[in-house]
């Protein structure tokens, strides 16, 4: 018995291609965007929280400043003309709505049966693209079959934070 995934509106978009395009590539940029962290201020607040090092600091203002230095960063970047190297995918789509393991399409774009590779950029602090295997379960309803642990937390958080909104919005219809 096929049941329907509980799915909340959510304004995201992704783009995808068949995975079996370019199983390899796809999969060598999923792994690199595993840990989008790979910057070089990621890696030492990791090695400085692995060493203890960061015990007794503020982790809010520790946060922020490694944001901030993110931003300045991409500011270099921009200026420099430095783009992220992501692999060009065949479709683009806006995500109608999510569930934690599947999302909908708004159009019927994909196969029954079918896995792809997709790219799902998402709206939280910091903007980061996710890199995700899914099958499509029909033309427009596709469920994660490979999502990164800290992206799945991450999306997980996202739809616990639209369902909110959601709920929110009932309440002040019925006012």
């Amino acid at each position: 018995m096929n049941e329907l995934p509980r799915l909340v509106p959510a304004p995201i978009s992704i783009v995808f291609s068949e995975a079996e395009l370019d199983l390899e590539s796809f999969e060598r940029e999923y792994q690199s965007l595993s840990e989008s962290d790979d910057d070089p201020i990621s890696q030492w607040l990791k090695l400085a929280k692995a060493r203890g090092e960061t015990a007794e600091s503020d982790p809010v203002l520790l946060n922020l400043m490694v944001e901030l230095h993110r931003k300045i960063d991409a500011l270099e970047a921009f200026i420099k003309n430095e783009t992220p190297k992501r692999l060009s995918l065949t479709n683009e789509a806006e995500i109608e709505s999510i569930g934690f393991e599947h999302f909908q399409l708004k159009s019927s774009l994909l196969q029954t049966g079918k896995t792809y590779y997709g790219r799902i950029e998402m709206p939280v602090h910091p903007k980061r693209d996710v890199g995700v295997f899914f099958e499509a379960q029909s033309e427009a309803l596709a469920k994660f079959t490979r999502i990164h642990e800290r992206d799945e937390k991450e999306w997980a958080s996202y739809m616990t934070a639209r369902e909110r909104v959601q709920i929110r919005e009932a309440r002040e219809k019925k006012d």
